[in-house]
């Protein structure tokens, strides 16, 4: 046995894992269609300045995940951790705004060194919407209900909520966190050095802080909605009418920020209690900054990413692989027209597998082990005649046929 392993956060997708993961990501796909998202792919690395320029020096996917690396021209590259920072570069460097508004959806790999836990892996896989150029709040109430119809479509929505929050417009923010400023400061001497860092830079960053002396200082902490104006109020009235004129429950989470500056008004989860302490399956909000931050022409922004591992260890189950149908030859001589039968019955849409080597009973006990729901048998004798003799699988019971009329008798099988 070979001492190579996975690399540690990595794991190999074997077929029915395989099969769970494009249940998750086909689903998606398919519904995002509906309601006119278009599928888009970002290269799987980028220039290192597209994520530490977007995601902020203090984050910890910049200071401690981005797996990143120069190559041989001395360029700092950096494998892709999200989505929107690349959606958002391809934005511009394909000179896109004349398309607007830009519907998209993703999905791919993705890289952060941060440590394995159950549903995250070092390389892992996102699905990915995004809605670009719409200022409205319907754009909102659209992205966050495309993330609840896929849910439902999975049947995850009675382990899911939906958590909710408003982060207001530049001016409401602004007077936030000098407010966060000023509290967090006359606590300095209790905050651990990551919020220390964070306090100078961003401190709203602080109110996601997992250290725990940090958490019962942040439970005194005043609250964003607090410093709501009358246009983030009735910005964020719009998104929870919207939302509720379509059925779809909410809970507010005061506590749910976003720490960049370019991230605006509505912010949300999608969380579960079923896949322990980290409960986000599905998480988003509105970057209307975004484009501006990284060069581009001011376009405001909104979208969610979800963990597909995550969603396929919720949805349970893979999906039962394809019943084959087994050409048995019997005898080598009858090798070649076997395999004409595979080619014409494949072109036509079947499922079918022939086995390399083996004897007939072989080739049966593994048709058994394959699920297949016939066998095709295929006799010297009977191939002379123009015949075949079809087993059916669940019964055990056999008819000789014409090979002519192969196609049409196994097209329940099809």
């Amino acid at each position: 046995m070979s001492s190579l392993q996975p690399v540690r956060g990595t794991h190999d997708l074997l077929a029915d894992e395989h099969r769970l993961h494009r249940l998750v990501c086909e689903t998606a796909h398919d519904i995002a269609l509906r309601y006119g998202y278009h599928e888009i792919s970002t290269p799987i690395f980028e220039s290192t300045d597209v994520f530490a320029r977007t995601l902020g020096e203090t984050s910890d996917i910049v200071t401690k995940e981005m797996y990143t690396f120069e190559d041989r021209n001395g360029d700092s590259i950096t494998l892709r951790p999200e989505y929107t920072a690349g959606i958002a570069r391809m934005l511009m460097s394909n000179g896109l705004y004349h398309n607007l508004p830009l519907k998209t959806f993703a999905r791919g790999p993705m890289f952060r060194r941060e440590r394995p836990q159950k549903g995250r892996q070092r390389q892992f896989h996102q699905i990915d919407v995004e809605i670009l150029g719409v200022a409205d709040p319907q754009a909102d109430v659209e992205v966050i209900s495309l993330g609840a119809h896929i849910l439902g479509a999975l049947g995850l929505s009675a382990d899911i909520k939906l958590e909710l929050n408003s982060l207001g417009d530049t001016e409401s923010r602004q007077v936030y966190r000098r407010q966060l400023v000023e509290y967090f400061s006359d606590h300095r001497e209790h905050l651990s050095d990551d919020s220390l860092m964070r306090l100078e830079k961003n401190p709203l960053r602080i109110l996601d802080s997992k250290d725990r002396g940090d958490r019962e200082i942040v439970k005194g902490a005043p609250l964003l909605a607090g410093s709501l104006n009358a246009l983030s109020e009735d910005f964020f009235a719009s998104v929870k009418e919207g939302l509720t004129a379509v059925g779809i429950g909410f809970e507010l989470n005061a506590y749910l920020v976003r720490g960049m500056d370019y991230y605006c008004h509505t912010a949300f989860e999608f969380t579960t209690t079923t896949l322990g302490a980290q409960g986000a399956v599905l998480a988003g909000g509105r970057y209307d900054g975004l484009v501006e931050t990284m060069g581009g022409t001011p376009t405001p922004g909104i979208g969610w990413a979800a963990g597909v591992e995550r969603l396929a260890m919720m949805a349970g189950t893979p999906p039962p692989a394809p019943r084959p149908i087994v050409i048995v030859p019997v005898g080598s001589e009858t090798i070649p027209q076997a395999r004409k039968v595979c080619h014409l019955l494949r072109h036509s849409g079947f499922t079918v597998d022939l086995g390399f080597s083996g004897n007939v009973k072989k080739r049966l006990n593994r048709a058994n082990k394959a699920n297949a729901v016939a066998a095709v048998l295929l006799g010297e004798d009977e191939l002379a005649n123009g015949t075949v003799t079809v087993r059916d699988m669940e019964t055990g019971e056999q008819a000789e046929i014409p090979l002519s009329s192969l196609e049409e008798h196994l097209s329940r099988h099809r």
